[in-house]
């Protein structure tokens, strides 16, 4: 694959600080240039944006904090092209060369057809967009081309099967979805390990899930090391298979990228006995999470109620982790939540949420259920 540095820690840019919590286009440049800076000074090289991230503004900030201080050979930039965004080649081309002009990056270290799954893979493949993406490489213009997937393993063999050009894969894999039915984390990292393919890792905390774990998760893992944080026993878990070449964490502060730096400076394998204190933490935690949201946003753009989906789950699985029969302080979170975004009982059921929902989630069902526990008084 070619990594610039063989650090396995990559950072992602779809979670970067903001000045407004409430807003994902007011990026914090001043914070993000110390975190690309302090990142980039402790040996790392790996940045991974894409169009749609902060509202479709990342790739833009991207050039501000990174590209336009640093010097192009001191990182590798990895970016994407999704198939909502164009529906012709011409469409195509003007999106990939306002992706050049947007990072200012000159050309992209890695590149992925992103969310491939069995509607978008016939777009793409109608499209030629395979083809592009090697007529660009050629090009020099991308250096190594791939695909992202939220894909049932099945399918993620199909393409690799039909692809063998695609050089990587960038799969969601952490301790808790290893062996879960839905996303197959590991039937989809056995299917990539099959063809020869390095893994690049996408939600290894899973949207934050697994840097929040239960009291009794934590007490497991402070009993066994300390000073090591939840986060840390996530991304140790997915750098530790052999094929994974790098590992993505959605920073958004220096806290997280100094704790996450400072143990995969000098990375060290998860050993056996590790490795089954995650096997234990998994069954905990998945006995306590009630709604799986990776926070990935995908469902909201477009929603014609502007409902916050992914908002009102976390304050859902909070308010249920709280164990309180009456009131807890989601509640008022949420209810403030809807003078600016739709409630979760205005969805209409329209599905393009589900449509999109990287993790299949039943979105229009549990919409209902938030609607139940946050507004049964309105």
């Amino acid at each position: 694959m070619g990594v610039t540095s063989n650090k396995k820690l990559g950072f992602g840019l779809m979670r970067l600080p903001q000045t407004d919590p409430a807003d994902p286009k007011s990026i914090d440049l001043a914070a993000c240039e110390k975190m690309a800076d302090e990142f980039i000074r402790r040996g790392f090289t790996y940045f991974d944006t894409a169009w749609m991230y902060h509202e479709m503004t990342s790739e833009i900030s991207t050039k501000k904090f990174l590209v336009e201080r640093h010097p192009r050979e001191t990182y590798t930039l990895a970016t994407k092209m999704h198939s909502s965004y164009f529906n012709t080649e011409e469409e195509r081309d003007a999106y990939f060369e306002a992706q050049l002009e947007k990072t200012g990056a000159g050309y992209f270290d890695y590149y992925l057809l992103h969310d491939m799954g069995r509607d978008n893979y016939e777009k793409f493949t109608r499209l030629h967009c395979f083809e592009f993406l090697q007529q660009k490489k050629e090009e020099g213009l991308i250096r190594h081309i791939g695909f992202s997937s939220h894909e049932d393993a099945e399918h993620v063999d199909k393409f690799l099967t039909e692809h063998p050009e695609m050089e990587f894969v960038q799969l969601q894999i952490n301790y808790l979805d290893w062996d879960n039915g839905g996303v197959q984390s590991r039937l989809c990292y056995e299917a990539a390990e099959r063809h020869g393919k390095d893994v690049v890792v996408m939600e290894p905390v899973k949207g934050g899930t697994l840097a929040k774990v239960p009291e009794e998760v934590e007490k497991m893992f402070r009993a066994y090391a300390p000073d090591r944080s939840p986060a840390s026993w996530a991304i140790r878990f997915a750098a530790s298979l052999p094929n994974v070449k790098v590992v993505l964490s959605g920073m958004s502060s220096m806290e997280q990228l100094l704790d996450n730096t400072d143990y995969m400076q000098d990375f060290t394998p998860l050993t056996e006995e590790e490795k089954e204190i995650l096997k234990k933490a998994a069954k905990i935690i998945e006995g306590d999470i009630a709604i799986p949201c990776t926070g990935c946003s995908y469902c909201t753009n477009g929603c014609p109620q502007n409902i916050a989906i992914p908002r009102y789950f976390s304050l859902y699985n909070n308010a249920k982790a709280d164990h309180k029969e009456a009131w807890t302080p989601q509640m008022e979170y949420y209810e403030r939540a809807t003078h600016t975004f739709g409630k979760a009982s205005d969805c209409i059921g329209c599905g393009q949420c589900e449509a999109i929902c990287p993790q299949h989630l039943p979105i229009i069902d549990l919409l209902k259920d938030v609607a139940d526990l946050f507004e049964a008084e309105d």
